[in-house]
């Protein structure tokens, strides 16, 4: 009979047989599997009860496990590959999501690729991105040189496009996906135009109506010859090439020709001269901050809504057995028509409309005549400039998603339903030093108009007004679609202040002092600040795209055939920076008895008894602002000092029919 004490000496001797049967990976695969799930040496040991060297002998091959650790390390290993499979299963259906198409006519005839594109195909890219989201290429001596973000630099072995192109693929050149169901961002290659010219390409673009290359150009020919091809746009100054999706892999590069315009001050980026360096340096800070710049700012705002949250999404399937593409809740999937009053003005559904029809919920332009007691007491003028507020309205507004809207008559308003509403404010009595929050010329409605669920919202809640629609546009899908993105471009915003050395916690009047040096910081951090409000500001403008060509009035045009072509959104986020504003006008005005005399868009100019802010935003006895008032601050949605004048400046403008807010800054 065996002794008791043999039993686990016996057991362990089994797994000791049975373990030296468990085939295990080859060394260096076996720490690829480990770093693909982000995992450490030391997690390795812990879960396998052994030390974090012993992991590092077993990856390197100059031991190898035994026992039970080794069934154990074999098992761990085998569940990483799978999940890794899985996850390169997925990621594949993202990539082919994501992957632009030609239109069936403009596809190019297949030509045999060439040798290098071959070894291409044939390689797998390596995950993590070393050289950085992009490089400036700029040509040194008798070749080119690519830039980086951190300010390394290498020599490109390029001397044409196709080369380039494959040497970007090769690079480590990209950025991390910035949501769940984003894809990596392409690499970025920035040509000079010293590059462009080494390349072949002209300095200058001759086709500046469509802002493309002909596609008789010998480069272009030489791509698609090499199995490239280009999205609808063609070669122009924002031009992105790709290779057809290979074994799951995504090959597409994005180029940006300054000569050509990127980068232009036309297309909002107000950058400064730079070098190919410090340029790659703050495009770099953009990236990290934002996203990889892929046209116009206005064009990255859109693209930034885009990736935070695309648009489809993988789903695994029971049925099939595998990762297929779906809708993504709480995103933009598909192109919606506009309700009527909501349309563009040069839609086909604004054919016949009469003015009175469309809705205007655009931002105010409006000015009043100073009364006596204004013009007595008051020798100046401050104008204090709201920081993003526009971008600041889009935080948590619940907004119409995939549902168009339905059409009902005589609804009972609901504040928490997004839509559009005839209804008649013509009755609700206002101050009127005040602007009418209901109408962008800040005078008071005549009768019934169209009107965004936060307008009425704030004429029902603030005002205690009583209100009856008499139709409605509602949409019943809705959610916080650009919860996400408000709160990206405000930690960018906030991220580049305080690289400036303006904090959120600082008193009003160190905010109004350090605000006085901030035209004196670096060109660059300038130029990014700029970049990064315009993002926000053409992000909302590109909303309700007009068309860019001349065309035959009521004719479709491009934009709107994008599920981001959405006016309503647009008009929701305007109207709620306008009736945050007038909140705050109210407040203002029952605490210091000061009312504004002008207002454009975010800016609004107040009397004041000293040309200074502080003259008309009051402090706390800590000396920040008051909450629910204007407050001198660096947050989305506080205000900085625009600008000082005299009272007798604000009537020469005026009198002119000119509005001061548009000039306070500048005169």
């Amino acid at each position: 009979m065996r002794d008791e004490n043999e039993a686990p000496v016996f057991a362990r001797v089994d797994a000791l047989l049975e373990s030296l049967q468990t085939p295990l990976p080859p060394p260096e695969d076996r720490a690829a599997l480990r770093m693909s799930a982000q995992l450490s040496r030391e997690q390795f040991a812990d879960t396998l009860q052994c030390r974090a060297q012993d992991i590092e002998a077993w990856e390197t091959g100059t031991s190898e496990p035994g026992g039970i650790q080794r069934a154990g390390y074999a098992r761990l290993l085998t569940g990483l590959r799978v999940l890794n499979a899985d996850q390169q299963s997925k990621d594949a259906v993202v990539e082919e999501l994501h992957t632009p198409r030609l239109p069936p006519q403009a596809t190019p005839q297949p030509r045999p690729a060439s040798p290098i594109l071959q070894t291409h195909r044939g390689t797998r890219r390596g995950q993590g991105f070393p050289r950085g989201p992009l490089a400036v290429i700029d040509q040194t001596g008798q070749g080119l040189a690519a830039y980086f973000a951190d300010q390394s630099s290498t020599e490109v072995p390029a001397d044409h496009l196709v080369d380039l192109l494959q040497w970007a693929l090769e690079a480590g050149i990209g950025r991390d996906k910035l949501s769940t169901n984003d894809r990596a961002s392409d690499p970025l290659l920035v040509l000079t135009p010293a590059a462009a010219q080494f390349l072949g390409l002209p300095p200058d673009l001759h086709d500046r109506a469509r802002l493309r290359l002909p596609d008789s150009h010998p480069q272009i020919v030489s791509l698609r010859a090499a199995g490239f091809k280009l999205t609808r746009r063609g070669f122009g100054p924002w031009a992105r090439a790709h290779l057809p999706v290979t074994d799951g892999k995504r090959a597409s590069v994005q180029l940006a020709l300054t000569g050509w315009g990127a980068l232009s001050d036309r297309d909002g980026w107000n950058l400064p001269p730079l070098a190919p360096a410090p340029l790659a340096k703050l495009l770099g800070t953009y990236t990290d901050r934002v996203l990889t710049p892929r046209g116009s700012t206005a064009v990255c705002g859109q693209e930034l809504m885009t990736a935070l949250r695309p648009p489809t999404r993988a789903r695994w399937s029971e049925t099939d057995r595998r990762w297929v593409s779906s809708s993504n809740p709480g995103a933009l999937w598909k192109p919606i028509e506009p309700a009527p009053p909501e349309a563009h003005e040069a839609h086909p559904l604004a054919q016949g409309r009469h003015p009175q029809d469309a809705m205007d919920e655009e931002a105010w332009d409006w000015s009043r005549t100073p009364t006596d007691t204004e013009n007595t007491e008051f020798a100046h003028v401050v104008g204090i400039d709201l920081n993003i507020a526009f971008i600041a309205a889009a935080s948590s507004a619940s907004v119409g998603l995939n549902s168009p809207p339905r059409h009902i008559h005589n609804p009972t308003f609901d504040k928490r339903i997004p839509g559009t509403w005839l209804c008649d404010l013509s009755h609700i009595t206002l101050d009127p030093r005040l602007p009418s929050p209901f109408t962008s010329t800040g005078q008071p409605p005549t009768g019934p108009a169209w009107y965004t669920t936060p307008t009425l919202d704030y004429a029902v809640r603030d005002l205690d007004a009583t209100i009856k629609p008499l139709e409605a546009y509602i949409r019943d899908d809705h959610g916080p679609y650009l919860t996400p993105w408000y709160e990206r471009l405000r930690d960018a915003y906030l991220a580049t202040m305080a690289e400036a050395g303006i904090h959120p916690d600082i008193r009003q009047d160190e905010f109004l002092q350090a605000m006085k040096t901030l035209p004196e910081a670096d060109p660059a951090l300038l130029g990014l600040l700029s970049a990064i409000k315009a993002t926000g500001k053409g992000g909302i403008g590109k909303l309700r795209e007009g068309p860019r060509e001349t065309t035959a009035p009521y004719q479709r045009w491009a934009a709107l055939d994008s599920p981001t072509w959405r006016p309503d959104i647009r008009a929701a986020i305007i109207s709620r920076a306008r009736v945050n504003t007038h909140r705050k006008m109210i407040k203002t005005a029952n605490r210091t008895g000061r009312y504004p005399l002008a207002v454009l868009s975010d800016c609004i100019v107040y009397p004041a008894h000293t040309p200074n802010a502080l003259d008309v935003v009051p402090s706390g006895p800590d000396g920040r602002g008051i909450k629910g008032m204007f407050c001198l601050g660096v947050n989305p949605g506080f205000a900085k000092e625009e600008g000082t004048q005299s009272l007798s400046w604000f009537h020469q403008q005026h009198d002119q029919g000119l509005n001061p807010a548009r000039y306070i800054k500048n005169s």
